[in-house]
């Protein structure tokens, strides 16, 4: 499958920092840096120092067109790509906020178009995207754009696009609410009487160790809980604060993803 992208090549449209973590994560698994045409108006240091083709011509019938644009440029951005519609070419977009039928409008609706919702843990090969395709994408097309986005971490399938509007709001904004408790857990131990620099080191690690064994365990997060929860026990006291159903995380979260996945929708409805 990467050996036709190879091949017959690939375009990216945009490359800032989730268009680079792709495609470093592409050139290390050994695609030709000859078959990746990228067109971007603000190339990096690294991008020119890559061997790709940058801001030349497009080739005939590229396997894909991945667009990594931010969404108030599509509009400069895609009349470059329209030539590549109703043909061979997959287009996969990992634009937020972007229906499938924007691009089904410039492309045509017998263009396969494949709509993907990366994380900025990509950048580091530890991301999780979900994708969904449009009608007029098969089951290899949509192996193919997963066999790409898996150059960054791990790869889910939607039965529908509307299910694009909650992902948004768990795994697309979820660093940032993993980012934000970093903070307030440092925070929280400076007001214990923590050093600064402590209180950081010790919540940064704490959330990156918790979450890697809660990805590696076999039991699930709830069971894991349990584990570490002894009776009448500091844990037990953090929790009764946390798991509070009016004011700890239970409700504090489900209005946090509600909150994006609505603005999600509003963005997508423009």
């Amino acid at each position: 499958m990467m050996d036709d992208v190879a091949k017959r090549g690939l375009v990216l449209l945009g490359c800032g920092k989730m268009g680079s973590a792709m495609l470093a994560g592409w050139l290390q698994g050994g695609l030709p840096p000859a078959s990746v045409t990228v067109l971007d108006p603000k190339p990096s240091d690294w991008l020119q120092g890559t061997g790709v083709n940058l801001n030349t011509d497009l080739p005939d019938n590229p396997a894909i067109a991945l667009i990594a644009v931010k969404p108030q440029m599509m509009g400069d951005a895609l009349p470059a790509m329209k030539a590549l519609g109703g043909g061979g070419t997959l287009m996969v977009s990992v634009a937020a906020g972007t229906p499938i039928s924007t691009f089904e409008q410039s492309f045509g609706a017998d263009t396969p178009i494949v709509r993907a919702m990366p994380n900025t843990p990509a950048a580091v090969g530890r991301g999780i995207t979900a994708i969904i395709g449009n009608a007029a994408s098969t089951a290899t097309h949509l192996d193919l754009a997963e066999a790409l986005l898996q150059a960054v971490g791990q790869v889910v399938r939607l039965d529908n696009e509307g299910q694009m509007d909650a992902v948004t709001g768990v795994s697309g904004s979820g660093p940032a609410y993993v980012f934000h408790m970093i903070e307030t857990m440092a925070a929280a131990g400076v007001a214990q009487g923590l050093p600064e620099d402590m209180a950081l080191q010790l919540a940064k690690a704490t959330v990156a160790g918790a979450g890697a064994l809660a990805e590696d365990a076999d039991e699930d997060p709830g069971q894991l809980r349990v584990n570490v929860t002894s009776p009448n026990g500091t844990t037990q006291a953090a929790l009764e604060v946390l798991m509070d159903p009016k004011h700890g995380f239970p409700a504090l979260l489900n209005r946090a993803v509600k909150a994006a996945a609505d603005r999600s929708r509003e963005l997508a409805r423009g």
